[in-house]
């Protein structure tokens, strides 16, 4: 390696070897519709050719190409490792005919969602065979955990104390994502504890103006924190919240029959 190459300047990033290269993959991944050399240079402050060299060394391996003029995309390699990855997880032949249960039963979009320290990541996700309207969320995505349902299903049995969400979290208050967002200690602790007493969560257009939510814990594995939550969603438009609640027996009782009795709680 060319001695110069780590060199940057003030204030630039350091990319070497594995980590440049790691960086380079992850940044693609956030560009659907490809970017260029100049634009991923400038995203990660790193030189053209550092960053030229992480490219030709995913290009090699398949996980990435040149498309057009000067774009890259991810690979299909890498999509096909990460489709097989998926389709490969227990958890999901159990989750995924669940998911496509729930959206074609309420005609709304269905998640199955993890913890990810302070986020949720959405593992799979069905939206409903009808209606034009349709959500952001994406498999692979990330939303803050104190403003989606998934996240505060997740955290209920974990965060007991305000002194709890307070360490959780860090630097408080949190970004207000919107005007009904809860975004201090205080108040994500009594939310949370009428989750447990309730035994589902609700956003109440919390992430998002316009988009309801409700969600449950589930155990796949038997352990005593959830595994994931499973949550319906809903512009609020067509579905007010009220209605979501009013559904939640029917959504446990259709999860019970697909992951078991054990799998609500």
């Amino acid at each position: 390696m060319n001695r110069n190459e780590n060199l940057s300047e003030p204030g630039e990033e350091r990319l070497v070897g594995a980590d440049r290269v790691i960086a380079v993959l992850t940044e693609l991944a956030e560009h659907p519709t490809g970017v260029t050399l100049d634009e991923l240079a400038g995203i990660l402050r790193s030189t053209k050719p550092t960053v030229h060299r992480a490219l030709a060394t995913l290009r090699r391996a398949g996980l990435a190409d040149l498309v057009g003029r000067g774009v890259y995309v991810l690979g299909d390699e890498y999509l096909r490792l990460a489709f097989r990855n998926l389709d490969g997880r227990p958890e999901h032949a159990r989750i995924q005919p669940l998911l496509l249960d729930l959206a074609d039963r309420f005609s709304e979009t269905a998640h199955y969602a993890v913890l990810a320290g302070g986020d949720i990541v959405y593992r799979a996700k069905m939206d409903p065979p009808r209606g034009a309207v349709r959500l952001t969320s994406v498999v692979g995505g990330r939303n803050p955990a104190y403003s989606t349902a998934v996240g505060k299903a997740l955290l209920s049995g974990r965060l007991r104390s305000v002194a709890e969400v307070a360490e959780w979290f860090g630097e408080l208050p949190l970004e207000r994502k919107t005007a009904t967002t809860l975004v201090t200690a205080d108040e994500l602790h009594r939310e949370l504890e009428l989750t447990r007493a309730r035994g589902f969560a609700v956003d109440d257009q919390e992430n998002e103006v316009g988009v309801n939510c409700v969600a449950l814990p589930v155990f796949l594995q038997g352990s005593a924190l959830p595994s994931g939550a499973i949550s319906v969603s809903a512009v609020s438009f067509r579905c007010p919240l009220d209605r979501l609640v009013a559904a939640v027996p029917v959504i446990r009782e259709t999860i019970e029959s697909h992951l078991g009795a054990g799998a609500v709680r």
